[in-house]
């Protein structure tokens, strides 16, 4: 864990800041994120914005670990699974949070439930990053990057009236290779052309992680 992870990532509070230290004594104007307190949304606090697309940096890497990791501390429901966590929070347990709080005494405390634009960069961080769901046109490349305590997992995948029962299998054994088939048949690049014809396609993904 380098110096920049430590002062962003607050594990103990499970925050990701924007920036640290805040602009508060700083002669040079940085905009009008100055005009708010220090520790309180991009001045310091969670930007969830910015925190969702760390992750994301992070899955494109490869970095499997700390996508997840840094997931678990944006999802919403992760701050409210006691009394204690949902007095801190003190917002909506199944919504996004534009930002949280950094500063005492109120770290961790959620703000602008509802209203925000997060919510469509978290869906997409679960769908495309993790799961690793990406529609290209008229075709789906599933391409997980998903941490090693995952055995793996299933998803329904709508295209129109078409439905794909997609199921990946994760397995760390050394022989493996990854391998993906649609309906019993081989597809190359982990990439499949979707096909609007009623009919319910299964798709078998097995990915090798060493």
């Amino acid at each position: 864990m380098n110096s920049l992870d430590r002062r962003l990532v607050d594990r103990d509070k499970a925050l990701v800041r924007l920036l640290d230290p805040p602009f508060d004594k700083s002669h040079l104007d940085p905009g009008y994120i100055k005009g708010y307190l220090p520790g309180v949304r991009e001045n310091g606090g969670q930007y969830t914005h910015a925190a969702i697309w760390a992750s994301m940096a992070f899955a494109a890497l490869g970095d499997a670990e700390r996508a997840s990791e840094l997931l678990g501390m944006i999802n919403p429901i992760n701050h409210s699974l006691s009394a204690d966590a949902m007095n801190i929070y003190k917002v909506e347990p199944y919504v996004a949070t534009a930002d949280v709080y950094a500063v005492p005494p109120h770290v961790g405390r959620g703000g602008w439930s509802w209203y925000t634009g997060s919510a469509g960069w978290l869906y997409r961080l679960i769908a495309e990053s993790i799961l690793g769901l990406q529609l290209e046109g008229d075709r789906l490349r599933i391409v997980p990057c998903i941490p090693r305590s995952w055995d793996g997992f299933t998803v329904t995948y709508r295209y129109r009236e078409t439905s794909y029962e997609i199921a990946v299998v994760q397995t760390t054994q050394a022989a493996a290779s990854s391998r993906m088939l649609l309906d019993g048949e081989e597809c190359a690049g982990q990439t499949i052309l979707l096909a609007n014809d009623g009919i319910i396609h299964v798709v078998n993904l097995t990915l090798s992680r060493t």
